[in-house]
């Protein structure tokens, strides 16, 4: 089962967050920040499959955008991977190109409504 998903650039700032379970804002923080760090010290070598706590992540790169996906230990990694990418193919499909800045500066609301009905 998907828990969240994060948007977030090179740099670590998260972009977007979807969480399909109830997690405090103040732990949200530290969480995404804790995660994301995990992720982007990673090598382009390395899988793109983290344990981490209680989820396994699953991260993909797009330019200087990072994907990541929380996900529960009995999901299958290369599904949420393949629809990981699906969905970026959507969001390409809308932009023309999708980009940090797309996501930034488009209504999230928008986009977090995409991933619903991409992923549901």
């Amino acid at each position: 089962m998907i828990k969240f998903l994060l948007m977030v650039n090179k740099q670590g700032q998260t972009r977007l967050s979807k969480y399909y379970e109830q997690v405090e804002l103040g732990k949200r923080a530290a969480l995404e920040a804790d995660m994301v760090r995990g992720c982007l010290a990673r090598r382009k070598e390395e899988c793109s499959f983290v344990e981490y706590k209680d989820y396994k992540l699953v991260y993909r790169q797009y330019a200087a955008l990072f994907i990541v996906v929380g996900i529960t230990e009995n999901e299958n990694e290369l599904s949420i991977y393949e629809l990981v990418h699906n969905f970026v193919e959507v969001l390409d499909k809308y932009f023309s190109r999708v980009s940090e800045l797309d996501v930034s500066f488009t209504s999230k609301n928008y986009i977090l409504g995409i991933i619903d009905q991409t992923w549901l």
